[in-house]
């Protein structure tokens, strides 16, 4: 199984903490880097290559995880020279990727099984598969039913909830195939670009631990409850200090 690491963001939200180090690299609970738990997770899932993309301070990140080692990897790396956004550096790898392979953000932290998502996109079919996670929004006011100028229902403070994406996707290569090298494209883009021609993305639920480290008050949540969470993230490791 193969995975691609999208580790080429400026981590512009979650200044000043990525001032000075790339956002993969930013360490949680004093012990580990963000790219050190996804990589150990990804080794642990049966994972034995990684292509990371890099841009923003990258040669921390080549500096750091070398050839991948010590987690039991190959991994090389696919260097920006201009921003892709988040599909675009996928575009000239076709040639260096196998059927099917793993992709995600590299500033996630979550217990999901890698491994079943890319089986569940496997046996889908479909040209993309996107992890979800659902969120709650609560509206802290009370939210009018209104036609034609007129108040037809009210709803007191009511919460809605909304399958969002995880930044963790299954992907097939046939879907890059029809995109130029160097084309700057998103993950929303490809979706609604999917979407466009009926070849519809299929979704994986997930209702365990996710959390985007894209905020400064998302990273202290984690460091704030790390010692509850690397049972969570690194079973295996725990296991092996019990």
């Amino acid at each position: 199984m193969h995975a691609v690491i999208l580790a080429g963001g400026k981590g512009v939200r979650l200044r000043p903490y990525t001032t000075a180090l790339p956002k993969p690299l930013v360490p949680i609970g004093e012990r580990y880097a963000i790219l050190e738990i996804i990589l150990q997770q990804l080794s642990d899932q049966g994972f034995r290559s990684v292509t990371i993309a890099i841009n923003h301070l990258g040669h921390l990140i080549r500096a750091f995880v070398a050839d991948g080692r010590r987690w039991g990897l190959r991994v090389d790396y696919v260097e920006e020279t201009v921003p892709l956004s988040t599909v675009g550096p996928l575009f000239g790898l076709t040639d260096r990727l196998p059927e099917r392979f793993l992709v995600m953000n590299g500033d996630v932290l979550t217990d999901l099984r890698y491994s079943d998502l890319l089986e569940h996109h496997a046996l889908s079919g479909a040209p993309l598969t996107v992890a979800t996670f659902t969120r709650t929004v609560k509206i802290d006011f009370g939210v009018l039913g209104l036609e034609s100028g007129r108040i037809v229902g009210f709803t007191e403070k009511p919460s809605y909830h909304y399958p969002v994406s995880m930044g963790v996707y299954g992907m097939s290569r046939e879907t890059l195939a029809p995109y130029p090298a160097g084309l700057s494209f998103g993950f929303d883009e490809l979706i609604l670009d999917l979407v466009g021609q009926g070849s519809y993305p299929s979704t994986y639920a997930f209702d365990g631990f996710w959390l985007d480290i894209g905020r400064p008050e998302d990273y202290d949540e984690a460091n704030r409850n790390f010692n509850e969470l690397e049972p969570i993230l690194l079973p295996a490791r725990a296991g092996v200090a019990a």
